[in-house]
Parts: C-alpha cells; sequence; structure tokens
C-alpha cells in the first residue's frame, strides 16, 4: 500500500547531511560537503537519470519479487509496476524527490485517464495541469506533500503551477542542463539542433563537429574544474574525485565522454533522456520511444499496482533494519554508494545481506567504471556475493541515459 501517513521532513539539508559529511565542517572539503547538501535538499531530479529498462532486465524482475529501492524521481518505481512486483519500498533522504514520488502515484491513481497523466508528466505549457492537481491529485495526497507542492515562491506563485510550463527545466538537473545550452550557445552551438539527425551517423557528424570542439574551450575545462559546477547533476564532492579516475584527468572531458556517449551510441527515437537533453522535452505519442510510465500500454497495469508502493523518507541502511532476514528480493541502489565511507558501505551492506532472499539482486552504478566494493567491503559480506562481471559490462553499454561510468550487478550466492 502507498505510505501517506508519514510527516515529511523538510529541515535543509538535515537528512542528505548524515549521508554527505566526511569532513570537519570549517575544513574546505567539509564547506564543500555543505553546500551540496543544501542544494541537494530540493528538488534535485525532475526525472530520473538511470534507465529503468536496463533496471528490470538486470534483475530479471518478475511478479512477486519484493523491491527495495532509492525513488529519485520516481520513474523508475513506475517502470518497475509493470513487472507486477509484490511490492515496492521507495526510500529517499530528499524531501522534494518524496512529495514528487508520493504525488506521482497519486496522479496514476486517480487522474480521469492515461491521456490525462500525459499531459501532466509528458508535455510542456499545458496550462490547466494545476488545476487538474487542485481536483483529482490534491485530495488524494497526504498533508505533508500538498503542503510542498502548494507552497508559494516570493512571485506568490504555487510550486505546482510548473507543471503548467515545463517541470522538467527546474530542479538542479533542470537548471544544470539550461546552462549547458546556455554555455554552447555561447560558441555558437544550439544542442537541439541535434534533433533533425536522421540516424546514427549524422548524429555522429553533429556530435563531432558541433559539441565536442565546445569541451576544448579554456572557460568550460576552468569552470568544470570546480567541484561546484556538478553539483547540479546530484554529484557530490566525493563523487567528483571518483569521476576525474574515469577520463582524461579532466572533468571536462569525462563530461565530453558521457555526452558522448548520450548523442551517438543509440538512435534518438529509442532514448527518451537524450530527448530532454538535448530538445528539452519528451517525444510525442508515436514520435520516438517514451518512459514506461508515459507508455499507453502500460497504462492498465500500473494503475492496477499502483497500491503495491510505500514511499518512506529515510535512510536506506536504517529502512532495511527494520526489516525481517530474507525479506527482500531485489535491491537498487542508484549511485549512492559513491557518496558513502567505508563505515556506512559496511553498514548497508551487512543490512542487505542479512535481509536478502535467495538468489537476491543488488543493481547500483557508479561515477567511475569498475565496482567501488573490492577493498573496501569487508570479505566476510562481500564473500557471499557473485559479481556478475560480464553482464554488468554489457548493462553499462546499454544504459541510454549514458551519465555513470558503471552499471553493476551482484547476486546473493546459495547459503
Amino acid at each position: 500500500m502507498t505510505d501517506v501517513s508519514g510527516e515529511l521532513v523538510f529541515r535543509r539539508g538535515k537528512k542528505v547531511g548524515k549521508a554527505v559529511y566526511q569532513n570537519r565542517a570549517l575544513s574546505k572539503e567539509g564547506l564543500s560537503e555543505r553546500l551540496f547538501a543544501l542544494l541537494f535538499s530540493g528538488l534535485v531530479y525532475p526525472q530520473i537519470w538511470e534507465d529503468p529498462d536496463v533496471d528490470m532486465e538486470a534483475m530479471e524482475l518478475a511478479e512477486g519479487h519484493r523491491i527495495v529501492t532509492i525513488a529519485s524521481g520516481g520513474c523508475n518505481i513506475l517502470a518497475y509496476l509493470t513487472r507486477s512486483p509484490a511490492r515496492i519500498d521507495a526510500v529517499d533522504l530528499n524531501g522534494a524527490h518524496i512529495a514528487l514520488n508520493k504525488m506521482k502515484l497519486a496522479a496514476v491513481r486517480h487522474l480521469p485517464s492515461q491521456a490525462d497523466l500525459f499531459r501532466f508528466f509528458g508535455e510542456a505549457g499545458i496550462g490547466h495541469n494545476s488545476h487538474a492537481y487542485d481536483r483529482f491529485i490534491a485530495p488524494n495526497l497526504d498533508a505533508a506533500s500538498r503542503t510542498y507542492w502548494e507552497s508559494r515562491n516570493w512571485r506568490g506563485k504555487r510550486r505546482i503551477a510548473t507543471f503548467d510550463g515545463n517541470f522538467y527545466k527546474t530542479g538542479l538537473l533542470g537548471l544544470f542542463i539550461a546552462a549547458g545550452h546556455r554555455v554552447a550557445k555561447l560558441y555558437g552551438v544550439n544542442p537541439a539542433e541535434i534533433m533533425i539527425a536522421r540516424g546514427r551517423a549524422e548524429q555522429r557528424r553533429f556530435f563531432d563537429e558541433r559539441l565536442a570542439p565546445v569541451f576544448e574551450r579554456r572557460l568550460l575545462r576552468f569552470v568544470t574544474s570546480r567541484k561546484s559546477s556538478l553539483f547540479g547533476l546530484g554529484i557530490p564532492p566525493a563523487q567528483y574525485d571518483s569521476l576525474l579516475t574515469s577520463g582524461d584527468g579532466s572533468m571536462a572531458g569525462v563530461l565530453r565522454t558521457r555526452l558522448e556517449k548520450l548523442a551517438c551510441d543509440f538512435p534518438l527515437e529509442d532514448n527518451y533522456f537524450a530527448w530532454q537533453a538535448f530538445a528539452r522535452r519528451y517525444p510525442k505519442p508515436g514520435e520516438a520511444a517514451l518512459p514506461a510510465y508515459l507508455d499507453q500500454a502500460n497504462y492498465a497495469t500500473i494503475r492496477a499496482n499502483a497500491d503495491r508502493v510505500a514511499v518512506h523518507h529515510a535512510n536506506f541502511t536504517e529502512h532495511l533494519a527494520a526489516k525481517d532476514a530474507g525479506s527482500v528480493d531485489r535491491y537498487v541502489l542508484l549511485d549512492a554508494q559513491d557518496w558513502m565511507s567505508d563505515a556506512q558501505l559496511n553498514a548497508l551492506w551487512a543490512e542487505i545481506t542479512r535481509t536478502a532472499s535467495a538468489g537476491a539482486r543488488v543493481i547500483f552504478r557508479t561515477a567511475a567504471e569498475p565496482s567501488l566494493l573490492p577493498g573496501r567491503l569487508s570479505p566476510a559480506l562481500l564473500g557471499q556475493w557473485h559479481y556478475e562481471a560480464d553482464q554488468s559490462l554489457h548493462y553499462t553499454a546499454r544504459d541510454r541515459s549514458a551519465i555513470y561510468g558503471g552499471f553493476h550487478l551482484y547476486v546473493k550466492k546459495p547459503a
């Protein structure tokens, strides 16, 4: 059932800070961590930037499975419902993401039709979406989530009004993408022009001739050498350092490689992540692939299964600590481990190992290419899991979001 009872805590940085802080407050590193925690306490991801199709294949997700996942923007949770799992526990430290997930679930359950759901989350410039919220969604939301969406900014506009424009241009990630477009246009390049490419050969030509040279510009290389420049991607200081190990030693080089994959490795008609990055919108139905939860073919299944999700404003490890042994089949950690100290990693995997059912699967992503567990996780814990190295490389290559260096799959060994 959907958990709508707990009061959300929106105190800036409190829960995120516990996960991020690793240095003294007045040190250079500590100040950077605290700035990140402050920024990350608001909306970061209007949509998730991990490919749910890859997730579901790697997990071999099937009817009856019990999942614990980080919520983020919530597109993943709704996609997982297409496989009819028994239960999804979605946890997140970010109160804005909690409010977004609860609102998405209420919208799936209570908007009158799939067309209404698509207009609300799939199209931009639908001026009556906030009225649809008032009529159909708000009466079915918990008080804390309503407070979040109905609070007003300095202009007196309610937060929910962002859905009357283009919600995906908001949040830290939306602002980061907008900044990227402005920088490219400063050098005479409009990233949206890639959308007229007919086939991957033309996509490649546009990237090589127009986008790649921007990453050689001195200003961009200078700006991206600052850790705070990537806070808009949700990348904390510790993860910034990991990213540098996966490229040529410069952050501009890393970003160039990731954008190259997004622009060139998948046909545009198959990659809605590229549509958001370059066109700043989702395709229209029939124009190209859509997120699973906005695809009409999945609507009835997702709506029928929406009550199987419980949303928790909680720490992943602490949430697992309250579960029975052997009670979870699938775990989705996104890139959260990149933030963690060795002590936090071992505490997390102690609970994962305790709660894992026979054959349980864990998936996660990393900024750098290798798995971060060897050498950091206790051999007694790591020895109970098998790393699927070849499959991990396969899924890394197939992740359409193209942001991460590595996708990793671990399977629980037989007792």
